[in-house]
């Protein structure tokens, strides 16, 4: 019998806000923000309980790195700024971040998982893809429930990885990397989902097309325009008419993706060199009469760049822009700094320093910031 291909994406629940429990059990169910500076660090006090620091009153630039499943219950998530999150959240506790705290407990889970499953794509700080069709006994049926063993498997790597940091995860398990990316969420906190391919018309296309990773913001909205707002809708649809709206690449990957075709490999090294964040205008818009719209989209993909830096576990040295004009003519700058960044507020500020060397008098249609010169955290 030919084996079945089992593919896991194993994603860390809340990472930075759950290592950060480990250190401040006190915490735990509590609404808590990760995101704040060294003036939020908690303060040990005469009786020995510690006093932390709350959103109530925070004025500022910051981000939310992550948040506590309680904090998200109010509405607040990774990369909102702070300022909002106060706004929906003022009595949550506020701690700074610690990446070298996460690097430490991001190398600690994934030593435990190369010791069941070695084939391992490192995705970033916080999630994996590992490969378990050739891990002893991933093959094995159970009775009659042909995934009993991948499953058993799949649940030794969760023990194993709260053993090793005190942590939970979740974990997705499928023939590919789309669905297993897909099914990791399904039961988050602390899940285990096993889906093949014969249980994609109850299990997937029920679900939002944007839970595909691949279809952003746009894409979503553009297929919602056409009445296409679940997986199931997407799959409906002839891979010829997706091609005709979207492009011969990304309408066939559509068409592939909501049928849940994936044959990609996994790599067991992923280096990339830079992230980038770009965004095309509704309309042209003049760096003077739009100055304030400009600026809060150039925020935003600062923020983005930065979400994607931390999430993925790199800092970058040279931050850079590109803008397109209207008459379609491309520029780039990029600046070169003394030392990695990662937050948003220093990529936003090194972004400004290379909008400055632009000259700003025609309309703008595109604006982007990247991250480039990348290093490991």
């Amino acid at each position: 019998m030919t084996a079945r291909r089992w593919i896991a994406h194993l994603d860390m629940d809340a990472f930075y806000a759950s290592v950060e429990l480990l250190r401040y059990p006190e915490l735990t169910g509590q609404a808590v923000v990760i995101g704040g500076g060294r003036r939020h660090q908690p303060v040990l006090q005469a009786d020995g309980t510690r006093r932390f620091a709350t959103l109530a009153g925070y004025a500022g630039r910051g981000v939310i790195t992550t948040a506590t499943y309680a904090a998200r219950d109010f509405g607040v998530h990774s990369g909102m700024g702070l300022m909002k999150a106060a706004a929906l959240a003022p009595q949550a506790v506020l701690l700074p971040v610690d990446f070298e705290q996460y690097r430490r407990y991001s190398r600690l889970f994934k030593t435990a998982v190369a010791e069941v499953a070695p084939q391992i794509e490192d995705r970033g700080i916080d999630e994996i893809y590992i490969d378990l069709s050739d891990v002893p006994g991933a093959q094995d049926s159970l009775g009659h429930d042909a995934t009993g063993g991948v499953r058993a498997v799949a649940q030794e790597i969760r023990n194993t990885v709260r053993r090793a940091t005190g942590l939970s995860c979740s974990v997705g398990v499928s023939p590919n990397k789309l669905l297993s990316k897909i099914a990791s969420e399904l039961d988050k906190p602390d899940g285990l989902t096993v889906i093949t391919q014969a249980e994609l018309p109850t299990r997937i296309w029920p679900l939002p097309v944007r839970r595909i990773n691949g279809i952003g913001p746009k894409a979503g909205a553009r297929l919602a325009d056409m009445g296409i707002r679940t997986i199931g809708n997407l799959a409906a649809k002839e891979r010829a008419f997706l091609i005709e709206h979207f492009g011969r690449s990304y309408g066939r990957w559509l068409h592939d993706a909501a049928h849940g075709i994936d044959d990609r490999l996994i790599s067991t090294r992923s280096d990339p060199v830079s992230m980038s964040r770009e965004t095309t205008f509704d309309r042209d818009l003049h760096a003077v009469r739009d100055r304030a719209e400009l600026s809060t989209i150039f925020t935003e993909l600062a923020t983005q760049v930065a979400t994607d830096l931390q999430r993925k576990g790199y800092a970058g040295r040279t931050i850079g822009i590109k803008l397109r004009f209207e008459d379609f003519k491309t520029v780039t700058r990029d600046l070169t700094l003394p030392a990695p960044v990662v937050d948003a507020a220093a990529i936003r500020h090194a972004a400004g320093q290379c909008l400055r060397r632009v000259d700003l008098a025609r309309r703008i249609r595109l604006l982007g910031v990247r991250a480039g010169g990348l290093v490991k955290l």
